[in-house]
């Protein structure tokens, strides 16, 4: 299985270099208007023809070095789209060069990207589109070898239809702004143009139109949202420099030039997106707490783990994903402290068993490098890549010496392999080649156990619990209490919690067989739980409610299920009201009734949860 995964990409015919592109933003009929030019590398001998990936593109004409090229569309794959195999006109040699253009259209559909209606923003007056590239979804937008193992930089200008409400719309891609002029075809519409010289994934190209203001919020970062949120995303950004500067000490220098933050609308799916230069945030970040800075510290680490060394294939995620916890908590140590580091590495630990008890403690997509021949990456996306791949690297920290001996290995590994996509193979040989001193104690780890085996790690290591303890402490004494018991609660148990603690104290609490109803409500009545607005806090709370049948949650978790779109959020809160076997109707037509306004993805994935079928979509 994963052996010929290696072996394709090492016989790639040619590579992409660089791409330009040209988008004209139509939001009346929710499509993108585009012309791309290719500039392709040739890596074998009478190369004649190239395949690109699509997905639900209209291609108009495609073009070699100026010359008219025949095409044609391969078989429709269920999630992989349909392979665009071009002819060229002439024969090529290995190492040359030839610009392929394509002119084509976007569907409305395209599972890239979401067309917001002014309604659907926080301004209510101008539409808004954002992309969500990662995992294969840049195949929806634009033509292209949509693979993590080819890196290139591109350009792009973006214009689109200026009606005179949409005045104050910017754009803005995952690159170095590059100037505006306006479009010599038509007066009333601007060019805007955006370099990005650093060469990247295909998974990373971005795109978002929308009313966006902005702040400077450090020498090299503004943060974008809607006016909305401009001034509250300000202040809750405001680390970001000191991060980066960080960020910079443990692993090299920061090579993007600018570090941007956009604060999406709700429906963002995801907590962060790290496209370079301008990392995509939820506005669930928006209610200050230590938890939130940990968001942008991880997109931050991504900046080297991830966009400058890249994984080769997803079966390698957790190459990006593991160093990225592992940069962000060693971010979270310098700023905060080691024991910080380690009360975040436990609460990994305990995503890490909810991701395995989800999905099984069998299945192989919980191994660390798992198979995925024919699985869509966006059905295989959990926790195990993120605090697997952390909890293996803590591991080998421990073994070779503690954090500083650990970091100078990633630092090095980084610079090593910047600019590069890998492998896990590569990784292990240069861990090993790095501590050749200590290779009889890397012998020793179980390595088939830790990447190729299904369920938990084989070693857990020893946490310190110091700021666990009280989470723990709280936790026993609600699950041990009898009904008798519940008068000695009171607010002053939670007094001293910091927020990650009580983030701690109630996942700790969803461990366990659900409470009775009379100790949630007691719950409520002594914390007063329902009026904190951290959707980390409150995430938790509202499904354990729901967990203990407390049916006033129920409209509460369905409202915060639909109110924001982060899948982490969303998911969850829509599975639990469907366990509940009384309002399991109640959750599947609250799911009907916003699927249409839902992220492509986020509703494909509930859909699935909530087992509807999803040719059965009620048209609103």
């Amino acid at each position: 299985g994963v052996d010929v995964v290696y072996k394709r990409w090492q016989t790639a015919a040619c590579v992409t270099k660089h791409l330009n592109l040209s988008y004209h933003v139509d939001f009346e009929r929710r499509v993108l208007k585009a012309k791309v030019a290719l500039t392709v590398e040739v890596l074998e001998d009478h190369f004649s023809s190239l395949t690109l990936d699509t997905r639900d593109l209209k291609i108009s004409a495609v073009t070699a070095n100026g010359q008219e090229a025949t095409f044609a569309m391969g078989t429709k794959h269920s999630f992989k789209g349909t392979p665009l195999e071009i002819t060229l006109p002439f024969s090529l040699s290995r190492g040359q060069h030839v610009i392929v253009e394509v002119s084509y259209e976007t569907a409305p559909t395209a599972s890239a990207l979401q067309w917001l209606t002014a309604e659907q923003t926080a301004g209510k007056t101008h539409p808004y589109l954002f992309s969500q590239c990662q995992a294969n979804h840049c195949r929806s937008m634009v033509p292209c070898q949509d693979t993590p193992s080819v890196k290139h930089t591109y350009y792009a200008q973006v214009t689109h239809t200026h009606t005179h409400t949409h005045t104050h719309i910017l754009h803005f891609l995952s690159a170095v702004r590059d100037g505006q002029e306006p479009d010599p075809q038509d007066s009333s519409r601007i060019i805007y143009r955006f370099r990005q010289p650093v060469p990247m994934p295909s998974y990373l190209i971005a795109i978002v139109v929308g009313a966006l203001e902005s702040r400077e919020i450090g020498p090299r970062s503004r943060v974008w949202s809607e006016r909305e949120y401009v001034d509250k995303a300000a202040f809750e950004f405001s680390e970001t420099e000191t991060m980066l500067k960080t960020a910079e000490e443990l692993a090299g220098p920061y090579v993007w030039g600018q570090y941007d933050i956009l604060v999406l609308p709700p429906s963002f799916p995801y907590g962060g997106m790290e496209n370079p230069c301008l990392t995509f945030a939820t506005p669930t970040l928006l209610v200050r707490t230590q938890r939130q800075v940990s968001v942008i510290a991880h997109e931050i680490s991504h900046s080297w783990t991830g966009n400058l060394v890249t994984n080769k294939t997803w079966e390698h995620f957790w190459l990006n994903e593991g160093h990225t916890v592992y940069l962000e908590r060693m971010i979270g140590r310098s700023m905060e402290s080691e024991q910080y580091r380690q009360f975040k590495a436990m609460g990994g630990w305990k995503d890490l068993q909810d991701s395995v008890n989800t999905f099984g403690a069998k299945n192989p997509l919980t191994n660390l490098v798992p198979n995925l021949h024919e699985v869509d990456p966006d059905d295989a996306f959990s926790s195990v890549p993120y605090e697997k791949g952390f909890a293996l690297l803590y591991h080998l920290e421990e073994l070779m010496g503690g954090p500083e001996v650990f970091m100078g290995f990633v630092k090095s590994y980084i610079q090593l392999f910047a600019y590069n996509s890998v492998t896990t193979e590569e990784w292990k040989n240069y861990l090993f080649t790095y501590f050749k001193d200590k290779v009889d104690i890397l012998n020793k780890v179980d390595w088939n156990a830790w990447m190729h085996t299904p369920g938990m790690p084989p070693v857990k290591p020893q946490y310190d619990t110091t700021l666990a303890d009280a989470c723990i402490a709280l936790c026993k004494k609600w699950v041990m209490a009898t009904e008798q018991d519940l008068g000695g609660f009171t607010e002053s148990d939670v007094k001293t919690l910091s927020s990650h603690q009580l983030i701690e104290f109630l996942s700790l609490l969803l461990q366990e067989e659900p409470l009775p109803l009379s100790h949630v409500m007691k719950m409520q009545e002594a914390y007063n739980l329902n009026s904190i607005m951290n959707s980390e806090i409150r995430f938790r709370w509202l499904r354990l409610c729901v967990r203990s049948k407390w049916e006033d949650a129920v409209a509460l978790a369905l409202k915060m299920a639909t109110e924001q779109g982060r899948m982490k959020f969303t998911r969850p809160l829509f599975r639990e009201v469907y366990n509940f076997e009384k309002y399991r109707e109640e959750a599947v037509r609250t799911f009907q009734t916003h699927r249409a306004a839902m992220h492509p993805v986020t509703s494909g994935l509930t859909g699935k949860d909530l087992k509807v079928d999803p040719s059965q979509s009620t048209s609103l």
